[in-house]
């Protein structure tokens, strides 16, 4: 299977390499993760573990989610999200999934949130360029040309102004530089989506 685990997203920092070198890190704090469910091609097509993180209330679970987390002996999940994958020997229902599956050195792809930013110019949402700054321009920061003037309307994936940012983004091939498995951190090199507090899926890279 990917190896694959869900965390929440700490805060950066930095750390020193071996050799001196300063390397920016993402902090993951991924506690247990408890399998839920094995899907198999017989019952459901495909073959995934669904896994859950983060315990929440009681009060907070309708009776479809304590039944569901009940078969697995665990208490309700406020995150649950599936890892696909071909070898499922190794995974049982009830299994605690921790960060020691990742060592220093692997290669992950991490998904998460981006951070929201609201309505915002085509400039800053799709890099398009400005007009000239001059006075006699009037025409500086705008959308530019709307198409031809045949159809009479605005064609569909016409880059304009609109809400940005709040999407599932990956970021692929990034480094996990240490595994604290006391602390349940994991150290990845550099920035992942997300504000702080945010939900990540980390998994083994795809591309690596």
């Amino acid at each position: 299977m990917t190896k694959g685990i869900l965390g929440r997203k700490i805060g950066m920092t930095q750390v020193f390499a071996e050799n001196g070198n300063l390397i920016p890190v993402t902090v993951v704090e991924a506690a247990a993760n408890v399998v839920l469910q094995k899907k198999t091609v017989e019952s459901d097509g495909y073959v995934a573990v669904q896994v859950g993180f983060d315990d929440k209330r009681e009060k907070l679970a309708n009776k479809p989610e304590k039944g569901h987390v009940s078969k697995a002996n665990t208490t309700p999940k406020r995150f649950l999200r599936e890892f696909r994958g071909d070898d499922l020997a190794g995974y049982e229902v009830g299994q605690e999934v921790k960060v020691d599956i990742f060592a220093a050195g692997d290669v992950v792809d991490v998904t998460g949130i981006s951070k929201g930013k609201g309505f915002q110019g085509v400039i800053k949402r799709h890099g398009q360029s400005r007009g000239p700054m001059a006075h006699g321009s009037r025409y500086h920061r705008r959308p530019g040309s709307m198409g031809p003037v045949a159809p009479n309307r605005v064609f569909k994936g016409k880059l304009l102004p609109g809400r940005m940012g709040g999407e599932q983004v990956t970021v692929q091939n990034l480094e996990i530089i240490k595994v604290d498995v006391e602390r349940n951190l994991l150290l990845i090199k550099g920035n992942v989506p997300g504000p702080r507090k945010g939900l990540l899926k980390v998994k083994g890279a795809v591309k690596a």
